[in-house]
């Protein structure tokens, strides 16, 4: 049975959150509050247990989320500084050859958003497309879409990037399986929507360079295999402890304070503070950057996973809030009755807050904590890890003018509005439709 108060309380909440951030750019952690207040207000709870709910929501979420967030921060800051990403870039260049750059370029994409925000560590590789567009003459496009295909698929879809990070602890989902799940769905949906479309819409849209760029020079670079070492520790280790605690090993003959330890290092925690570790020694002490550089990169790196984190928090308030009010529960057996699944009803509320106020961290966060609120059973691990993939994807969904991203692509690529458009747009609609196909037909099989 539905309560179209409940209903109304939560459709009114979500419409005030679009209308403060397009209408008066509000600050969407401040959004999101106030709309989870009024929420609250709207539903009958009482001002004080509002209050209490708010404290609580913020409390559990940002536990987990604001260590990982912010040493991931940290460890990114020092691989762009080092320059990881251009020998990591320029090495499988080299190994794939030029006729393939596309597919390198993918690969890089993937594999440097791991560690490195999406905005930096396009602005940072942009100047390869550059290089190669001026040597093959053919469109930019053929690689830089294969290049943001990479990026925007690990940063939506791969921890300890902040967006399935918050995702998965706003679900409770295990960080090892959303990173299985994540490489599992996130390969199939770089080669369509990178190197396949980007090998189309190049045939459409011819993009030069710009005449001048800056470009660093070899020598600089770290070695490629440091850089893939320190990169692929905290990801092995953070896996190795997700097998661990699973029926894939259980007839392993280990002590339980063997066990044990092996959890602890596989913890994010201590997965990713050995990653910062290894990356000041190897990319910032043993190549001549000083303590006192190392400490104003990695320091200035916390300043927007500082906003990332409250934003989290924010999110964990609304879910908080339609658990509070007893929203969740009641949509989720309004849902059942009417034979939406959870996943489709996941990805639908991702794509209509992404494609309303463009932000997809904003997406993410709102429609998991919808979506969790309508969880009334465990869901096993592997498929609140498709959930959280699901969420992802419609968050990536149609990016367009209210979309940072959008005018990122476009300035860099030279491009007009249409054609950013044709391009750009598309490329997020096709990972997203690509990406949320390959979760339905994995939670078919397994």
């Amino acid at each position: 049975m539905i309560d179209y108060s409940l209903l109304f309380s939560v459709l009114i909440g979500v419409g005030l959150l679009v209308f403060l951030i397009l209408k008066f750019k509000f600050q969407p952690f401040l959004a999101l509050l106030i709309s989870s207040i009024l929420v609250g207000i709207l539903a009958g709870v009482a001002p004080t247990e509002i209050m209490v709910t708010v404290k609580d929501g913020m409390g559990s979420t940002l536990g987990f989320v604001a260590v990982v967030v912010g040493l991931g921060a940290m460890f990114g800051a020092i691989l762009e500084h080092s320059g990881g990403a251009e020998a990591l870039a320029q090495y499988l260049l080299q190994k794939f050859g030029e006729k393939n750059a596309s597919w390198a370029l993918m690969i890089t994409g993937f594999f440097i958003a791991i560690p490195v925000f999406f905005d930096v560590a396009f602005i940072i590789l942009i100047p390869l497309v550059y290089s190669l567009q001026r040597k093959t003459k053919k469109s930019m496009l053929l690689y830089a879409i294969p290049l943001l295909a990479g990026l925007a698929i690990t940063h939506a879809f791969i921890p300890p990037t902040p967006g399935p990070v918050a995702v998965a602890d706003i679900l409770d989902a295990d960080l090892g399986w959303v990173i299985l799940v994540g490489f599992i769905v996130g390969v199939p949906t770089a080669i369509v929507s990178g190197p396949l479309f980007g090998k189309f819409i190049a045939s459409k849209i011819f993009v030069a360079a710009p005449e001048s760029f800056q470009k660093k020079s070899e020598q600089q670079f770290p070695p490629i295999g440091l850089i893939l070492l320190i990169i692929g520790t905290p990801i092995f280790l953070i896996v190795c402890n997700t097998l661990l605690s699973s029926p894939i090993t259980s007839g392993m003959l280990l002590s339980e304070k063997t066990i044990g330890w092996i959890q602890m290092i596989g913890h994010p925690f201590s997965a990713l503070i050995l990653a910062n570790l290894m990356a000041w020694y190897f990319l910032g002490i043993k190549r001549g950057v000083t303590k006192t550089a190392l400490s104003k990169i990695t320091s200035a790196s916390l300043a927007p996973a500082g906003i990332i984190i409250l934003l989290t928090g924010a999110g964990g308030v609304f879910k908080q809030m339609l658990i509070t009010t007893g929203t969740g529960t009641m949509l989720a057996n309004y849902f059942s009755s009417i034979g939406l699944g959870l996943l489709p009803f996941a990805f639908l509320a991702a794509v209509s807050v992404r494609v309303l106020q463009g932000s997809s961290t904003v997406a993410m966060i709102t429609a998991a904590g919808i979506t969790s609120a309508l969880i009334t059973s465990p869901l096993g691990d592997f498929h609140t890890a498709l959930l959280v993939i699901a969420i992802a994807s419609g968050a990536s969904i149609l990016s367009h003018v209210n979309d940072s991203g959008f005018w990122l692509v476009s300035n860099y690529l030279g491009l007009s509005e249409k054609d950013t458009f044709r391009s750009w747009s598309v490329m997020t609609t096709l990972l997203a439709l690509t990406g949320f196909t390959m979760v339905l037909i994995l939670s078919l099989f397994i």
